[in-house]
């Protein structure tokens, strides 16, 4: 297989703490090989490389096609950004790929149809080309929405340091994440499946006025997955039902395990596919605002994992319940980040903008 290549030199006051930082997290989430002054991650794309220098670090991306090194790209400039933020480090690749503005995990998609599986959850289909690359790692995307004034959407394009590089504030589309319920590379289409709860929100605004012909972009696709298990709890809230029912799709045939999903009402209720071994539980807020009930931590709480098997613990929910069920279950439990996942879907009264979900 080829081997592109992509490197930066990034002049930082304190390399090896931030390389730290960064492989501490790194090792959350794929294998890697830290020894202090190098540090070496295996993607799912391709691998990344740090080595503190004498002026910083040098990063070093490869990969054997140029979306896949673009990602790799990406991943180790976000996170020595996030990490180092506090000196803005100027990172600035060099090597394959690096001569194009095209950002290349971006798709412009056109909506063809629609469908309402519930009174709060719409089916989305969104047509475009090239879509293989979206079938490699976990189904979640970045969808951009184009403000609603703007005549002529702009995109964002790839800057030096690896990243998307944004429009100005007013023609900047908004971004929010979602996960692809159904792909057929073949006929060109996605589906996706939006929680509606009126006009708050751009991406709910959206969906409740889509017509086909409107047009949206879409990136990635990223996000975290739980190791193979014999034994799982999925947990979540309406905006986590599609992340789960696609999980619940690829497990083996013999899995055991619990699922609770948290909606508003019963009419919420979606058939889900899964193996005979898993039971699936609905839990109603019969009235009370979504963020604002505590049954699905009360739910989650009361199940022990067994203890003869391997398993994983999953939820996605609001932001406070995601940051309760992690410290349940990592302080008062005693389990592991390996087993144990709490991501933060959205958060009480804040958008996605402004709200960072954490990777756990």
């Amino acid at each position: 297989m080829t081997k592109l290549t992509s490197r930066a030199e990034v002049a930082l006051s304190t390399p090896q703490h931030y390389i730290a930082e960064v492989f501490e997290h790194f090792a959350e989430e794929v294998p890697t090989i830290f020894s202090g002054r190098m540090g070496r991650a295996v993607f799912p794309w391709g691998i990344g490389t740090m080595d503190v220098t004498d002026q910083g670090l040098h990063l070093y991306a490869e990969a054997g096609d140029l979306t896949s090194l673009a990602t790799v790209r990406d991943v180790l400039a976000s996170h020595l950004e996030e990490f180092a933020w506090r000196e803005k480090p100027d990172i600035r690749w060099t090597g394959d790929g690096c001569d194009t503005s095209v950002v290349p995990n971006l798709r412009i998609m056109t909506v063809t149809a629609f469908t309402d599986l519930t009174p709060r959850m719409r089916r989305i289909t969104l047509q475009g080309t090239d879509l293989d690359w979206f079938t490699s790692g976990d189904p979640h995307i970045w969808l951009l929405f184009p403000p609603a004034d703007l005549e002529v959407p702009e995109w964002p394009v790839l800057g030096p340091n690896g990243r998307p590089a944004w429009p100005p504030y007013g023609k900047r589309p908004a971004t929010r994440t979602y996960t692809i319920r159904r792909i057929d590379v073949a006929a060109g289409e996605v589906d996706v499946d939006f929680v509606l709860h009126g006009d708050q929100g751009v991406a709910s605004a959206w969906a409740e006025a889509v017509r086909p012909g409107d047009v949206i972009g879409m990136m990635g696709p990223g996000g975290g997955s739980m190791p193979p298990m014999d034994w799982c709890l999925l947990a979540g809230d309406e905006t986590a039902i599609p992340a789960i029912a696609r999980m619940l799709e690829l497990l083996p045939d013999t899995s055991r395990g619990v699922v609770l999903i948290e909606v508003a009402a019963r009419g919420e209720e979606q058939q889900l596919s899964s193996p005979a071994g898993i039971k699936v539980r609905w839990l109603y807020r019969n009235g009370v605002a979504a963020g604002r009930s505590t049954l699905l931590e009360e739910a989650v709480k009361a199940i022990q994992p067994p203890s003869d098997v391997t398993f994983g613990l999953w939820v996605g929910a609001e932001s406070a319940t995601a940051r309760a069920l992690r410290t349940y279950w990592r302080k008062e439990l005693g389990l592991s980040r390996t087993n144990t996942r709490a991501v933060s879907f959205w958060k009480l009264g804040v958008s996605e903008s402004d709200h960072q979900r954490p990777h756990d």
